[in-house]
C-alpha cells in the first residue's frame, strides 16, 4: 500500500516520506485509516472516514463494531443505544425506544394505566385517525377479532395440539396462549405503499416495525416515531410524511 497526499493525491512508498511531503508543501495529510477489514483507504478527516465506514463496510464508528449488512447497520442506528428511549406512552409515561416498542406495549394490555386496551381497541383507535386507510383495512362488518380457546380435546395423545395449524405444545397454557396471540387472527393492517409493497400485517407493532426497516422504501425511521403517539393521542389524522 502507497501512502497517498489527500491535496495533490501523489503517492509514497512510506509513510514518513508522504508526511514530510505534506509538512514541507502545507497539503492535507490523511491521518485517518479505515477500520475495515482488509480496507487501505485513508482520508484526511473523521467525517469522510465515517461515512465511508458506514457506506462501504456497515461500521459504526461510535461503537467501534462492524454490523455485518446495511440493515443491520441500520436497525443497530436506530435502536436504544444510539437514540436513547424518547417515544413516550401516553398513559404510563413509560419511554420507549422506538415506535413498534410502544405499539407491543398498548397493544398487549401490558400499560399499567390502560390495561383495557389490546389489539382490537388500538386498531378502533389507529381507523378513527385513518380514514383513507393509509394503514388501516377496511373490514366491512368487522366488530373484533375472533377468539379461541383450548379444551381438553386439543389433547392429542402425547402433546396440546392447535387445531388450526396443528403446532404442538407441551403443556395447555402455552397452547392458550399461541391462540390468544394474533397468529389465527384477521390481518387488519396494510403497507400503505399498496403498489409496491402491498404487505399485510396483522398489528400495529407489525407494520410500524416494517415502516421502521425502511425495507420498502415509503418513509423514514423518524416519520414513524413522529405518527405513533397521534395515534392514542392528539385530533391530527395518521400520517407518516
Amino acid at each position: 500500500m502507497g501512502w497517498k497526499c489527500n491535496t495533490c493525491k501523489r503517492e509514497f512508498a512510506h509513510w514518513r516520506s508522504r508526511d514530510q511531503h505534506v509538512d514541507a508543501l502545507g497539503h492535507q495529510p490523511l491521518d485517518f485509516d479505515c477500520r475495515g477489514n482488509g480496507c487501505n483507504d485513508c482520508f484526511s478527516n473523521s467525517s469522510d472516514r465515517r461515512d465511508h465506514e458506514a457506506k462501504t463496510h456497515s461500521y459504526c464508528s461510535d461503537c467501534q463494531k462492524s454490523c455485518g449488512n446495511p440493515n443491520n447497520l441500520r436497525m443497530h442506528l436506530n435502536s436504544r443505544i444510539h437514540r436513547g428511549s424518547s417515544i413516550q406512552c401516553p398513559f404510563c409515561k413509560t419511554n420507549y425506544a422506538t415506535a413498534t416498542g410502544l405499539a407491543h406495549h398498548l397493544e398487549g394490555g401490558r400499560c399499567s394505566k390502560a390495561s383495557f386496551l389490546n389489539r382490537d381497541q388500538i386498531y378502533k383507535a389507529v381507523r378513527a385517525k385513518d380514514p383513507t386507510g393509509m394503514i388501516s383495512k377496511k373490514l366491512i362488518g368487522w366488530h373484533g377479532s375472533t377468539t379461541y380457546e383450548a379444551t381438553d380435546k386439543a389433547w392429542n395423545g402425547w402433546a396440546w395440539e392447535c387445531y388450526l395449524c396443528n403446532r404442538t405444545f407441551n403443556a395447555k397454557p402455552g397452547l392458550d396462549q399461541h391462540l390468544q396471540s394474533p397468529i389465527h387472527q384477521q390481518a387488519l393492517y396494510h403497507c400503505p405503499d399498496r403498489n409496491g409493497c402491498g404487505r399485510e400485517f396483522k398489528t400495529l407493532a407489525a407494520v410500524m416495525n416494517h415502516l421502521e426497516s425502511e425495507s420498502c422504501g415509503y418513509t423514514r425511521f423518524e416519520n414513524v416515531q413522529k405518527s405513533v403517539s397521534n395515534i392514542v393521542s392528539g385530533d391530527r389524522r395518521l400520517t407518516f410524511i
